[in-house]
């Protein structure tokens, strides 16, 4: 039994390599690397997983090499840590290609100078064992060949051996399409901004449903990325200043400091990386527009005077139906209501509603006109 990597790749992320690499050598079972089909290619991270293959093989027509660490938004990284990188890289590749019988000098330039070569050069330079045709050739090239594990040395035999293929389930296939950060990050502004917008309206549901799935699916693809928490902690932080500036008259204080958490949770969110200015700057805009907006519909809410129930009756405008004596009736919001006064009202005469106690209004004769010819109501005069 062995175990076949068949590989394309462009690179990956440096502590996802160091896995697999670990994985390969204390693999109990062999494990062979092959790059193939035909016009794949093992670049950047991809060389190291090949050379610490038991058997390295690449296809005819496929390429290695590359291996210049870059940050994982593709940019040099630069300045000391540059230098810092590539000569840990450097000697940990260099490590493995010699413990596995392969050209570690070659490997080393390949990081250094980020070289590449064809498979033919690669089987030359003993940076892989084998150049095949398909996995079928590989595998008649691989019976009776003697390799090296853990628990000592092991031949191959690999004539008659039944195939088995595992591929990418669905769970890998999501992963792969949301593991890109700027996907993430639209993936969590999505989920924050419908999960309050579904706090500060409640009963809306959708928003909230949608907003939910989203945060789900942008933390399951934080497992694959370099996050920094400090950025999502700043993120969580501005979305906090948004709910408050709903309960909170701060004049919009609270509005500014969410917009700056906001920026600097975006630029801070992934260790070694950005997301692209193009995206997160419109994001930021409108969805910390959406914040402000909402927030201030919701305030306005919170602030205006009840329309309805008990304490929306109160400072109306009435006219008395039936005399009041201390009691009568009044006719006041669409409505006929019992009502008392501390003075006797005709019926006819126009009142005020200053109280309410349980079916029963307490009203008062509406101001007269003052000297200015304007008319003055009292307003939030209590029961």
């Amino acid at each position: 039994m062995l175990a076949i990597i068949q590989m394309d790749t462009p690179g990956g992320l440096a502590s996802s390599m160091r896995t697999i690499v670990k994985a390969i050598l204390n693999s109990p079972i062999p494990v062979v690397v092959y790059v193939g089909p035909r016009g794949a290619g093992a670049a950047s991270a991809g060389v190291m997983v090949t050379v610490a293959g038991h058997v390295a093989a690449m296809a005819r027509g496929t390429n290695i090499g590359a291996a210049h660490p870059v940050s994982a938004g593709g940019k040099d990284i630069g300045g000391t840590m540059n230098e810092k990188v590539v000569n840990d890289m450097a000697s940990y590749a260099r490590g493995i290609a010699e413990q596995k019988g392969k050209n570690g000098q070659w490997v080393e330039k390949s990081i250094r100078e980020s070289v590449s070569i064809t498979a033919e050069e690669a089987r030359e330079k003993k940076v892989v064992d084998l150049v095949v045709d398909d996995l079928d050739d590989l595998l008649k090239s691989l019976d009776g060949r003697v390799i090296e594990l853990p628990s000592g040395k092991t031949t191959l035999k690999t004539a008659g051996l039944k195939k088995i293929h595992y591929k990418p389930d669905l769970r890998d296939k999501i992963l792969k399409i949301i593991s890109d950060p700027n996907i993430a990050y639209i993936l969590m502004m999505i989920g924050l901004a419908g999960l309050y917008f579904e706090l500060a309206n409640p009963g809306a549901i959708f928003p909230g449903v949608i907003g939910a799935i989203s945060l789900i699916l942008a933390f399951f693809s934080f497992q694959t990325l370099p996050v920094n928490y400090a950025g999502v902690v700043l993120i969580f932080l501005a979305i906090i200043f948004f709910i408050a500036e709903v309960k909170v008259a701060s004049y919009g204080v609270l509005s500014i400091g969410g917009l700056i958490a906001l920026t600097l949770g975006s630029l801070m969110l992934f260790e070694n990386m950005r997301v692209s200015l193009m995206l997160m700057m419109p994001t930021i805009v409108l969805v910390g527009g959406f914040f402000v907006i909402v927030a201030g519909v919701a305030f306005r809410a919170l602030r205006q005077k009840p329309t309805g129930g008990a304490n929306g009756i109160l400072g109306e405008i009435g006219v008395i139906k039936e005399l009041i004596e201390p009691e009568g009736l009044v006719f006041v919001h669409g409505e006929t209501w019992r009502a008392f006064s501390e003075e006797r009202i005709e019926p006819g005469e126009t009142v005020e509603v200053v109280g309410i106690n349980g079916l029963l209004l307490k009203v008062q004769k509406e101001a007269k006109v003052n000297e200015k010819g304007l008319t003055q109501r009292r307003k939030g005069a209590k029961p």
